[in-house]
């Protein structure tokens, strides 16, 4: 493993060298601040597939492309005295939809961005408090579940 905690898949001479990226940091910016979390996922697309079936073609089903789904975002972290996550959720409840522009940021070990995933029109659908459990001393986490209109890629 290089000091940059990726790992080389391919070396050999006259082909690139593809890399998975190992997770350092990461860090989402959204209602103007900048938060660290310890967790993120829902990150994925899905596509459904429809059948068709042809007259006369009796061998096979056809099977196209059909709309694409993008998963919910899902957001970790330690709960902290600033409550920036129910104070939004409070606006959803209350009926006025705050759609906010979500980045997601993975950094590698030295802070340099590898990569930044923006959320389009997102907003908050799920809010989770921490679980407490008697005699054992772990973070209280909480997290928070956007949905939203789409995601871009950006190196």
């Amino acid at each position: 493993m290089n000091a940059d905690r990726s790992v080389a898949s391919s070396s050999s001479p006259g082909n690139d060298a593809k890399r998975a990226l190992a997770n350092g940091c990461f860090y989402v910016s959204m209602n103007d601040m900048t938060l660290v979390f310890l967790e993120a996922s829902g990150m994925k697309f899905e596509t459904d597939v429809m059948a068709f079936e042809e007259g006369g073609v009796n061998d096979r089903v056809h099977r196209l492309p059909g709309r694409t789904k993008s998963g919910n975002l899902v957001l970790k972290r330690g709960i902290a005295p600033a409550q920036q996550y129910t104070r939004w959720y409070q606006k959803i409840i209350s009926g006025h939809i705050d759609r906010q522009h979500v980045t997601v940021e993975m950094r590698d070990m030295n802070g340099n961005k590898i990569v930044k995933w923006d959320f389009y029109n997102a907003y908050p659908v799920v809010w989770s408090g921490p679980n407490f459990v008697a005699g054992e001393a772990t973070l209280a986490v909480e997290s928070l579940e956007l949905a939203h209109d789409g995601v871009l890629t950006v190196s």
